[in-house]
């Protein structure tokens, strides 16, 4: 049993890492994030996008939308192309936390693509104490996904994605103690994905505009034990929106809103005020039984202290994200964003920094948060990628490269 609690504290320590509290206040008023399993699902790993505010439901596609919208592959420029990203997480608290994510994409015809992500979530080492005269043993939990993805073009401008997943998360790092060894949990899980482009044509230059949805990890409860220590996916539906306006024949810059809505139900709060006790346990007890489908749908009314109703309180569980992105002959890029969370959802509150450089075969890029709210564990992190585009390699070898050509 010991174990089994161990599992579920784990599981809501990634989620609070992800959607950290800045104080001690009341958790029903003001602290009352959605909690789930595979956390790391949520955290964007490539450099472009997260310089961007974390914007990336209509930018234009790359490398790396496998996680950001997997049917912008579809309109993608290239044969194929990869890409590896590395984050640093969390580094104002641990030094051992990373995300590490490998993605590829490649077009089997002009209106069909295929992709496939690989993603690997370093929690670093944990001591493990069963009392506090118990010396400990240290674990090192992990994460990981494997998914590939499908996109078609269906009409002009306009294409849909799916995604499958397999997601492994052991939170014991394989350690076992008398023989005992708790399993890991695993899920699958599946993305649907839309994108909308259409050209607007200036007398200095030819702009576009974007509309995208993706709605993942619509998938299995993760379980380590008994039903009571399950989690849910973190099922997320992201609309984003894009416009590029070109300046010039050289420069252009583009503006990208995203919003995010968690799709899990909070996790029920005691409420003295309008249940009792044995109220409240009924309402646990169905939160943990609850099936993932039902759970999206109560995702939009349920309120987790048994109150009425709050439509302010459910537009609070709404990430905004807005980025800004400068290009120069589609080779160099400057970029800045902003995201933004409410406070009793988990007060990230963060502007965005980065730069790229892309030349033919090779691109890389950088970000940079800086955190606006206090105590904000997601302050000063970096990101890194780099990648590639089988497209620049042809262009090589046939001695056809142009400056700004990818």
């Amino acid at each position: 049993m010991k174990y089994k609690l161990l599992s579920v504290l784990l599981v809501v320590c990634v989620s609070f890492a992800h959607a950290q509290n800045n104080d001690s206040e009341s958790q029903v008023d003001v602290f009352s994030p959605i909690t789930t399993g595979a956390a790391f699902l949520t955290v964007g790993a490539d450099a472009r996008q997260g310089g961007m505010g974390d914007t990336g439901g209509a930018t234009a596609p790359d490398e790396n939308s496998q996680f950001w919208n997997p049917s912008k592959y579809a309109f993608i420029n290239g044969v194929g192309g990869a890409s590896i990203s590395y984050v640093p997480w969390l580094r104002k608290i641990v030094s051992d936390i990373d995300l590490v994510s490998l993605t590829g994409f490649y077009k089997i015809k002009d209106v069909q693509t295929i992709a496939a992500s690989f993603r690997f979530f370093s929690i670093g080492n944990v001591l493990i104490k069963k009392d506090q005269d118990d010396p400990g043993y240290n674990v090192k939990p992990y994460d990981l996904a494997v998914d590939v993805s499908y996109s078609r073009i269906l009409t002009k401008g306009f294409s849909m994605g799916v995604a499958m997943r397999f997601v492994w998360s052991d939170l014991t790092g394989g350690h076992s103690v008398d023989g005992n060894y708790l399993q890991p949990g695993w899920s699958i899980a599946a993305d649907i994905s839309g994108y909308y482009y259409k050209d607007v044509d200036f007398a200095w230059g030819k702009g576009k505009g974007a509309f995208g949805f993706n709605i993942s990890n619509i998938g299995k409860k993760i379980e380590y034990g008994d039903y009571r220590s399950a989690a849910f996916m973190p099922t997320q539906l992201k609309l984003g929106g894009s416009f590029r306006m070109p300046f010039d024949q050289y420069n252009g810059m583009s503006l990208n809103v995203d919003i995010n809505k968690m799709l899990v139900p909070a996790r029920p709060i005691y409420n003295p005020d309008v249940e009792t006790e044995e109220e409240y346990n009924k309402r646990l007890d169905d939160y943990y039984k609850m099936d993932p489908i039902t759970g999206i749908g109560r995702s939009f009314a349920d309120m987790p202290d048994n109150s009425k109703f709050d439509f302010g309180y459910k537009l609070k569980q709404l990430t905004f994200s807005l980025g800004l992105e400068y290009d120069y002959r589609n080779m160099v890029f400057v970029r800045m964003g902003y995201f933004n969370e409410s406070q009793i959802s988990g007060n990230r509150k963060y502007l965005t920094f980065g730069a790229g450089f892309h030349y033919n075969v090779f691109e890389i890029d950088i970000a940079y948060d800086l955190a606006v709210a206090k105590q904000n564990p997601l302050d000063q992190t970096l990101k890194f990628t780099i990648g590639f585009n089988m497209a620049g390699l042809k262009k090589i070898a046939s001695n056809d490269v142009n400056d700004g050509d990818l």
